[in-house]
């Protein structure tokens, strides 16, 4: 019953069969090899024009050196005041690209658009005490589970290009979101204005990868060099790409994303119809947030369940108790229906 996050899962068979064919021969490194190749132009097939990828590490590189990319000397960059990149990346994206990140408000995770258009008005061009707007990052799906619509992406673009600002998506959970509202990555990216896309594999089924990913080619002519700086070159970069190979081989990554939201579908399925615990707020995602009494939690968590504890968003509409806790439970590939059940099973017991 492991539901403290889909980083706990391990990877999928397929790529780790694809990791060890990999370490048995030689190629070029540092990205040059005939597999990051192949693999920088399945990523143009996936989302349907040119694009420029890079490969690194973690979901933090990616956040951190696409925004690098965009900086400017003062610069701003608006996210949501829940956003990973405000509260979970220890100021690495401040500290790569030498910028300030400024919260928008919202609620469900998601910016209003009216918030962000305030926010950025407090910093024009030529405030040089202040700063000055340069970026706008947003989360699918967001951090609190809930996913932007494809309208929702379009108008946050829309604010952001109006003020000459590019739009970059941290998209850890990119699949998740897809398969959830049965968009292309096109559509959910470039098609409504997105410049700039963190794509993780990472939660999804993968050891260890991630990209970033410019739909403008010209945008990224920066990124090598801050990519080196940074030591998230790697020489056998080809390990990288044999696990993305894998993974988005006849949309297995899809395929995954799919299983995850169904076991998280169960999870609210059960909750719902519980009678000692209840859904903090509606999710889309593979992320399911609910309010449990504090004894029956420990409970749980005596019994093998894995959780997190919970802070309460400032935005919740029904606040919790005293004798409550709120708490995530993250699906994953590797979750499965006895896993649900089985904990399903210790919230009704109390």
């Amino acid at each position: 019953m492991f539901f403290a996050s889909d980083n706990w899962a391990g990877a999928h068979p397929a790529i780790n069969e694809r990791l060890l064919k990999e370490s048995t021969r030689f190629a070029a490194a540092y990205g040059t090899s005939e597999l990051d190749l192949a693999i920088e132009q399945r990523f143009n097939e996936i989302f349907e024009r040119e694009v420029s990828v890079f490969f690194v590490a973690t979901g933090t590189a990616a956040n951190s050196l696409a925004l690098a990319s965009l900086a400017k000397p003062g610069g701003v960059t608006f996210a949501h005041s829940e956003a990973h990149v405000i509260e979970d990346e220890c100021g690495a994206p401040d500290f790569f690209s030498g910028m300030r990140m400024s919260p928008v408000d919202g609620p469900h995770g998601k910016m209003d658009p009216r918030h962000l258009v305030s926010r950025i008005a407090r910093y024009p061009q030529d405030a040089v005490h202040h700063g000055r707007a340069t970026a706008v990052t947003m989360t699918q799906a967001t951090e609190t589970g809930t996913i932007y619509t494809l309208d929702e992406i379009e108008e946050i673009a829309r604010i952001s290009h109006e003020h000459g600002l590019p739009l970059h998506m941290d998209g850890a959970r990119f699949a998740n979101a897809l398969v959830n509202l049965g968009a292309t990555p096109a559509e959910m990216t470039w098609k409504r204005g997105v410049d700039v896309l963190s794509f993780g594999g990472t939660k999804n089924g993968c050891w260890c990868a991630e990209a970033i990913v410019f739909f403008d080619p010209a945008m990224a002519k920066e990124l090598p060099f801050i990519r080196k700086r940074s030591a998230q070159l790697f020489s056998k970069s080809r390990f990288i790409a044999a696990q993305f190979e894998a993974y988005l081989q006849d949309d297995l990554w899809l395929d995954l994303a799919r299983h995850a939201n169904a076991m998280a579908d169960r999870l609210r399925a059960g909750l719902n119809g519980s009678n000692t615990a209840r859904l903090a707020w509606e999710t889309r995602s593979n992320e399911v947030f609910a309010v449990l009494p504090k004894a029956t939690a420990k409970a749980a968590g005596e019994k093998g369940a894995k959780f997190y504890d919970w802070l309460e968003p400032k935005d919740m509409a029904e606040p919790v108790s005293e004798q409550d806790v709120l708490i995530r439970l993250v699906t994953s590939f590797a979750t499965t229906p006895d896993d649900v059940d089985a904990f399903l099973r210790l919230v009704a017991a109390g």
